[in-house]
């Protein structure tokens, strides 16, 4: 019965793995004629207003001002939801995609540092007061810093759209036993309760041109780091995410 049990969880392992393949490679597949949309869209645009300045030769009489600017602006609006897109789509091939680990040492304070300094203009330009606090010796991890890095921007985007009109993110490092905590909070809008259980999900999403794999994936990549990551938050006072990482056994 047992060997039974474990048969049919291996083929639907496989199964997965093959829809995982599958999927990514239509993915693939719808990227490249979207990019040429996207170049053709780029070179109609430049013809038409090339055409409407007198800057070319013309074949036919100038299109006239209102029917000019209103092409454009039908170009402009394909244009941006071609982005959007390709934005979906690079986001769910990093999503099905194998998470490969390019390991090392890494001490988790300068990381942060690194990050914070990053990320400080961006915080100014939309009135986020940055505050971190850092572990008093170094929180050495063995870690893709890439990868976490990609997390870490990912959770300070987050808190920046919770924050339009400004506020404060404070970002905390620390040490629990064996693990290293990163702890990154905002004094944003929160999120409802009973979005929280599914906060983690693919394609789940508050944001109307969110698409729903950015927590999914830094979820994927943390656990790919043998880490835990989760959240608590209140409607109106902010959110609060704490990520764990095993630190290096020297």
């Amino acid at each position: 019965m047992a060997s039974e049990t474990q048969k049919n969880k291996n083929e639907y392992l496989n199964q997965l793995e093959e829809l995982s393949k599958l999927t990514g490679t239509l993915a693939h597949e719808i990227k490249n004629p979207l990019s040429t949309i996207k170049i053709n869209l780029k070179l109609i645009s430049e013809d038409l207003r090339s055409s409407n300045s007198g800057e070319s030769v013309k074949i036919g009489p100038q299109i006239d001002d209102k029917r000019f600017e209103r092409a454009l602006r039908k170009i402009a609006v394909i244009q941006k939801e071609t982005d959007r897109l390709e934005q979906i789509l690079d986001g769910f091939l990093r999503y099905v995609g194998k998470t490969e680990l390019q390991l090392a040492d890494v001490d988790i304070n300068e990381l942060i540092s690194d990050m914070v300094d990053f990320y400080s203009p961006q915080a100014y330009s939309r009135s986020i007061t940055v505050r971190h606090s850092l572990y008093k010796e170094p929180l050495v991890c063995k870690v893709d810093p890439g990868m976490l890095k990609q997390v870490i921007l990912n959770l300070f985007i987050n808190a920046q759209q919770a924050m339009s009109k400004g506020g404060e993110l404070m970002i905390r490092t620390d040490r629990e036993k064996k693990d290293a905590v990163i702890q990154i909070s905002d004094t944003g809008s929160g999120i409802a309760p009973d979005r929280l259980p599914r906060i983690f999900a693919a394609y789940h999403s508050s944001r109307p041109q969110g698409t729903g794999l950015g927590l999914a994936t830094a979820k994927k990549i943390i656990s790919a780091h043998n880490g835990t990551i989760a959240v608590v938050s209140e409607l109106g006072k902010g959110t609060s995410f704490t990520i764990k990482l095993p630190l290096h056994s020297q």
